[in-house]
């Protein structure tokens, strides 16, 4: 049998962690051009098990890591149905857990969910003494149904298909970035607030976040992917023609990793997938109420 090593051929790469103080006047400084009201702070994580995260794990520190697996470019122009399924507890192992959080985004694998859907991985794992790994798997996905409509459902799998973007940590307590955000002014949409406000500090060092996001009041732009295109997608227009778009109500938990900048690694720069309890996700784009939206996020760096 193949090591882990072998399975999973990875690049690893140090990143850039900046103090959270540090952190907390930078956003604080760079958000407030795009929302009317930013406050972000250094606080002890909330327990993400409870309401309103819904999280398969407590917290998010303990050797914060982010991994991403596969790209894109296994599903456009075609998908590559040639390619094998990525396990998340086995890549997390790959990166030295024995336990821990696993959550971000991906494509549901198809193996299991016999269609393309939009993954938003939830797990907590931990790997026993006899070497079996005990799950608590609090994962979703979001599908198109028939004439353009969607469903979302629990998903029993800690595997994705072709790509997926997570944050993994120890699911331990402790301190992490808290970012609240209501009306906004600008044209970015949260992420990409964030994602700015990083750069233009940091340059070219890469600077990443993981964590959960709660839009907590207006509307958002999601899409979910329908199931694989057939014919080829090769162009911006054709990609764009082919996801189905909707427009849906808060409150929606999002989960989120992104980074400051792709050190030539073909990074996914920014990926966030939402799920709710009241029957919506997918994945995120941007508000669409800016009057009346309003954000709550924990992030660890």
């Amino acid at each position: 049998m193949a090591s882990l090593t072998q399975k999973y051929p990875s690049i690893v790469r140090k990143l850039l962690v900046p103090p959270m103080a540090e952190l907390c006047d930078l956003l604080n400084d760079k958000m407030s051009s795009n929302f009317a009201e930013v406050k972000v702070e250094v606080v002890d994580c909330p327990d993400l098990r409870k309401e309103p995260f819904h999280m398969a794990g407590e917290g998010l520190n303990g050797k914060p890591m982010i991994a991403d697996i596969g790209g894109v470019p296994y599903l456009m122009p075609l998908p590559r149905f040639d390619k094998q399924p990525y396990s998340f507890t086995e890549i997390a192992q790959l990166m030295g857990f024995q336990k821990g959080l696993i959550l971000g985004a991906a494509c549901s694998p198809f193996h299991v969910t016999g269609l393309n859907c939009e993954m938003m991985p939830n797990i907590h794992f931990e790997v026993t003494s006899n070497g079996e790994v005990s799950v608590n798997n609090a994962t979703y996905c979001a599908k198109v149904v028939r004439n353009d409509e969607y469903e979302l459902f629990k998903l029993n799998s800690t595997e994705c298909f072709l790509f997926g973007n997570v944050f993994v940590c120890e699911s331990k307590p402790g301190k992490v970035l808290k970012i609240s955000a209501r009306k906004r002014i600008g044209e970015l949409n949260f992420t990409e607030c964030i994602r700015n406000a990083l750069r233009s500090k940091y340059g070219n060092q890469c600077v990443s976040l993981g964590g959960v996001f709660l839009l907590k009041n207006g509307n958002a732009k999601l899409h979910i992917n329908p199931d694989f295109s057939k014919v080829p997608l090769n162009t911006q227009e054709e990609r764009e023609n082919w996801l189905k778009y909707f427009d849906m109500n808060s409150p929606l938990i999002c989960l989120s990793v992104l980074h400051s900048f792709d050190d030539n690694l073909g990074l996914r720069i920014e990926h966030t997938h939402c799920f709710s309890t009241h029957g919506q996700g997918g994945h995120y784009h941007y508000d669409t109420t800016p009057d009346h939206v309003e954000y709550e996020a924990y992030f660890n760096v």
